[in-house]
């Protein structure tokens, strides 16, 4: 499984990869659409992928992908 997390850290939009930090000062959108990018690219070679995103007000969701057990998850 891969996990990618996109989280508020030190005043900044983060992407995490099983994490470790990748990139780091981005608008929350743009870290969303790149943790989306890297999970595409992820499931496209046959991996579970876990994507966490933290919301604006701390709020966490989780999507599970790439199993065909577990879908989505909230």
């Amino acid at each position: 499984m891969v996990q990618y997390a996109v989280t508020l850290k030190d005043g900044d939009w983060t992407v995490f990869s099983d994490g470790q930090a990748i990139e780091r000062g981005l608008s929350r959108s743009a870290a969303i659409q790149t943790a989306k990018d890297l999970a595409f690219a992820a499931e496209a070679r046959g991996d579970t992928v876990e994507l966490l995103i933290q919301g604006y007000y701390g709020d966490l969701s989780r999507k599970l992908t790439g199993d065909p057990d577990n879908a989505a998850a909230d």
